[in-house]
């Protein structure tokens, strides 16, 4: 299995965080694996601490509630409300954590068709340098954790 990160890019001036993955399967069948709830949770949260989803409406004005499970049996509750969401294409949506005031970021995912597969770029929007400082090395790490599994659900 290969690394499907293939840069992490930070810019403090933009106040955004870009991630680009590539994998050697079909738009669709990327799109597919952020739209199905079931598919989400084999992958969304590093193998430390899966992710749960509990609503999962995903389309434009929808929301999705989800917590991750932590090695200890604790529970980090978190919700993403679309803003957009263009099947195939890409979404947009508000990350909210309730504990965390330095959330909600905005995140945008884009799925593109390359020569050998399909392209994941995700860009995170934080709301200030300090929310930036204190969230993205958690969430690179998670990142770096969770697109390899994504990898292996796709290769199945």
């Amino acid at each position: 299995m290969t690394m499907p990160i293939t840069s992490v890019t930070k810019d403090p001036e933009k106040l955004q965080l870009t991630v680009l993955a590539d994998f050697p399967v079909p738009q669709k069948r990327l799109w597919a694996a952020w739209a199905d709830p079931r598919q989400l949770e084999r992958f969304w949260g590093p193998p430390f601490a899966p992710a749960t989803f509990t609503h999962h409406d995903f389309r434009t004005g929808g929301r999705a509630e989800y917590f991750l499970t932590g090695p200890n049996g604790e529970k980090w509750p978190n919700s993403w409300k679309f803003a957009a969401v263009n099947p195939i294409d890409f979404f947009e949506a508000e990350d909210g954590d309730g504990d965390d005031e330095d959330m909600p970021t905005s995140m945008t995912f884009t799925f593109e068709t390359t020569a050998t597969g399909s392209r994941m770029i995700h860009v995170t929007r934080f709301s200030s340098v300090e929310a930036m400082e204190k969230t993205i090395p958690g969430m690179e790490e998670g990142f770096r954790a969770a697109m390899p599994q994504l990898d292996a659900l796709l290769e199945a």
